[in-house]
């Protein structure tokens, strides 16, 4: 992408689609499809399709530690490439408006990826939806967890190659979407046909919802 390229290595501020709060750090690098910043010794891929507007920011130039480890990416970066590095890597994943969920990333697939959550079990994420992530350093564990619960195992569950896919094999569940934002994203999925889903709350009321806006998927 040339347009960023004389955005490098300075502090930007971007604002992402879904997003409340902005994402300020130093551009260190960029792809086809996504942009890596460094932040607090954090770095933060984001999509770039989320992008609504970057500026440069007056940030701290204390900003970024130094002394922080590279980039675990190097040349030709992408979204997907960036994926498939990260798995068994401790992650924060961002689907926005402060939702964020930390665990591993354990199989990716056209449009989504699966997710092992030590608080949510295996979750299902649509890769199009996800704000950013951010690596975490290899020896860190979520919520200081002993090595005693690692390494991950989550139960072998059989994956679609697509999302619409998946869902469908959940039809009589009940299901969490998008971590249960909504009261009506948590019941019995009743059925699933052309990614329309029809949903029974716990007081049995009938909710629809659009595959398209659906951002995370899994079972309680």
């Amino acid at each position: 992408m040339q347009v960023f390229k004389k955005w490098l290595n300075q502090a930007v501020e971007l604002e992402l689609s879904g997003c409340s709060e902005r994402i300020i750090g130093e551009l260190i690098d960029m792809g086809s499809d996504i942009l890596v910043l460094l932040s607090e010794s954090k770095f933060i891929y984001i999509p770039i399709h989320h992008l609504q507007n970057m500026n440069l920011s007056p940030a701290d130039p204390q900003l970024n530690d130094s002394s922080s480890s590279p980039s675990p990416e190097q040349d030709q970066i992408s979204y997907r490439k960036m994926l498939m590095n990260s798995r068994g890597i401790f992650t924060e994943v961002s689907i926005g408006n402060k939702h964020s969920i930390h665990g591993y990333l354990t199989g990716i697939m056209n449009d989504y990826f699966v997710f092992f959550s030590p608080i949510h079990g295996s979750i299902y994420i649509s890769i199009n939806h996800v704000k950013y992530l951010i690596p975490y350093p290899p020896n860190k564990t979520p919520f200081n967890l002993s090595q005693d619960h690692f390494p991950v195992q989550p139960a072998a569950l059989p994956v679609s190659r697509t999302l619409d896919q998946q869902i469908k094999k959940l039809e009589g569940e009940l299901i969490i979407v998008n971590l249960g934002e909504k009261p009506s994203h948590a019941g019995l999925l009743k059925s699933s046909d052309n990614n329309i889903l029809e949903m029974i709350d716990a007081n049995g009321n009938i909710h629809v919802i659009h595959g398209d806006h659906i951002m995370t998927i899994h079972s309680p």
